[in-house]
């Protein structure tokens, strides 16, 4: 009972909101708003604290596993975490969001709470077609929440981008699973999954098993924004609202490497290979990361960064065992504190100055002491600073990848994570302790008028950010960078459940709580250390390198006064801003390259 309580309390102030909220004070919607996400927290956290030793099983309509076409929520530590992490990134967003659109009263409220509904429910739910119904769910009121602003072309645009993709990517998974109960005539993970394992020959599935996973994780890649299912990301951060990006970078984006990760094990273990979603992860780290130093849109960088960080997600998804899924449990959580915090920051930037350009900011954030704050600590973040989840997700993943003889494991993400890194660090040194830009007279002698200018998204515009905008990246902050002092054992106890594909069945089916003998994953190891310490150097190396080339001198003149390899670099970023062209056509032709590429690395041969 109590996941469906988890689930209804935001559906009910939703729909309370919506038929009440233009005659409630602005004070009392936003007060109920975050009362009812409270609760959501709080119902989440209790189950968190049951799930290692009472089933948290509940069958919707009382149709058991008798029946056959009954409807399990399911909350095994690893779900009941992901939905708590999921509740707190909702609660900073909406207080951070308490001065914002104060002209339509509760539209926004009633958006922010389905969205937290439709994700909760994702997490918990134990059907794969129920897992689809909500995850179009969270797909519509997404693309509502991108398209907020719909007076702005530049928003109308990202949104379109979002839905059609994401939509295809739906239809897609919705296609397979249908080849699953062609199949087995359940829809159930458990329950699939023992059917598929019942057909299949020799342990391995075969073709129709192969296409099944293939469409149903396509549209899961779409929503984790692997590469080359990304294009749609960067678009709809640019133009959705700050508190809805805090949302899509910090946990909607990971729901998809979630989805994969639940499917897998509890459908498809043993049947196929997870070779593609390593070699799509690997890519999305690199790409995401390279992007992310080319941009100089601060919501765009940091999207592109969390392109990357889900890339390495992704890779340890596919290292396939509970040691590397705990180390993307505290990878995952330390990402999602980081990344909203972030978000956070450079909405307090917007709301202050009209913008998010880094060159028109240059030197405007002096007066902003927290928010700079924030970018720094975010940065060291990144980069894997002890103890936060990062250091300790890269250092647990890092021992699973070496005992696969995955060697690229470690170079690639001391890479992504440097580049990431570097590029937020630039931010800071850059926008928190440059000096200002001079006055351009083209543009009225304003610095910062140009063709970066935004719109705020309070009204009137804040000359001082209250602590309601300040304080909830902070507590992020904090809470991202102590995750890594979570004992191993409960992590390490979590993760080997949920690699446990019979003891899933038997706590979906049978009510019974496995109890698998887990080794605690130890984040505190030399390599992980000297891992953050090389992160760290390269990331300021890239950072003084990106302010240098920048700075007025011959160092930034024209292509003409640079060198061969300065010119290929240019020629190559510009190809790869041209890839990213905005267009929908181009971004679906990419969708479907990806579906053949994946479906060519996960066929056996």
């Amino acid at each position: 009972m109590i996941l469906q309580i988890t689930i209804a309390v935001p559906v009910l102030a939703a729909a309370l909101l919506a038929t009440a909220g233009r005659w409630l004070p602005r004070l009392v919607v936003d007060v109920a708003a975050v009362l009812a996400v409270a609760a959501v927290a709080a119902l989440a956290a209790l189950t968190l604290t049951r799930a290692p030793h009472h089933a948290q099983v509940s069958w919707l309509g009382g149709w058991g596993p008798a029946t056959g076409v009954g409807i399990p929520l399911v909350a095994d530590p690893f779900a009941a975490g992901l939905a708590l992490v999921t509740a707190l990134l909702t609660l900073a967003a909406l207080l951070f969001s308490w001065r914002f659109f104060t002209e339509i009263q509760a539209i926004f409220h009633t958006l922010m709470l389905l969205f937290l509904a439709a994700m909760v429910a994702y997490v918990y739910t134990g059907d794969l077609f129920d897992a689809f119904v909500f995850f179009e769910l969270m797909s519509v009121v997404a693309f509502a929440l991108t398209g907020y602003r719909s007076e702005e072309p530049s928003t109308v645009h990202g949104a379109l981008n979002f839905g059609i993709i994401q939509s295809i990517g739906a239809y897609l998974t919705l296609a397979g699973i249908g080849l699953v109960y062609a199949r087995t005539g359940q829809l159930g993970l458990a329950t699939a999954g023992r059917g598929l394992a019942g057909t299949a020959a020799g342990g391995h599935g075969d073709a129709l098993v192969t296409a099944a996973f293939v469409l149903i994780c396509t549209g899961y890649l779409v929503k984790a924004s692997a590469v080359p299912f990304h294009f749609w990301l960067a678009d709809a951060h640019a133009v959705a609202p700050t508190p809805v990006c805090v949302l899509f970078s910090g946990i909607m984006v990971p729901l998809g490497v979630y989805g994969i990760a639940r499917t897998y094990w509890a459908t498809f273990a043993g049947l196929v290979p997870l070779r593609a979603i390593a070699v799509l992860g690997a890519a999305a780290a690199l790409l995401g990361a390279v992007m992310c130093v080319l941009q100089h849109h601060i919501k765009r960088l940091l999207a592109y960064s969390t392109i990357s960080h889900v890339g390495l997600l992704l890779v340890g998804v596919a290292a396939h065992g509970p040691d590397a899924l705990a180390g993307t449990a505290y990878y995952l959580a330390g990402h999602a504190g980081v990344k909203g915090a972030l978000f956070l920051a450079a909405g307090a930037l917007l709301n202050r100055h009209q913008t998010v350009d880094e060159h028109e900011l240059r030197g405007r954030g002096r007066g902003m002491p927290a928010t700079g704050t924030t970018f720094l600590l975010g940065a060291l973040g990144l980069a894997g600073l002890p103890p936060a989840g990062l250091f300790a997700g890269h250092a647990v993943t890092e021992h699973a990848a070496e005992e696969l003889g995955w060697w690229w494991f470690t170079p690639l993400a001391v890479v992504a994570s440097a580049l990431t890194a570097g590029a937020v660090l630039r931010v800071w040194l850059g926008v928190f302790r440059g000096t200002p830009a001079e006055e351009d007279p083209a543009h009225g002698g304003r610095p910062g008028a140009g063709g970066g200018h935004e719109d705020p998204e309070t009204r009137p515009t804040l000359r001082n950010l209250p602590w309601t905008m300040v304080s909830p990246g902070l507590v992020l902050l904090i809470g991202a960078l102590l995750v890594g002092l979570i004992p191993g054992g409960p992590v390490g106890t979590a993760a080997a459940m949920f690699t446990d594909p019979g003891g899933y069945a038997a706590l979906v089916l049978d009510g019974r709580v496995p109890h698998p003998h887990a080794v605690p994953a130890d984040p505190w190891t030399a390599s992980g250390v000297a891992g953050f310490l090389a992160t760290l150097l390269l990331a300021v190396l890239v950072a003084v390198y990106a302010l240098r080339r920048r700075a007025p001198g011959p160092a930034s003149d024209g292509p003409g006064g640079a060198g061969p390899l300065a010119r290929t670099a240019a020629a190559a970023a510009a190809r790869l801003h041209a890839l990213h062209s905005g267009h929908i056509g181009d971004y679906a032709a990419w969708l479907t390259a990806g579906v053949a590429v994946l479906a060519l690395l996960t066929a056996r041969f």
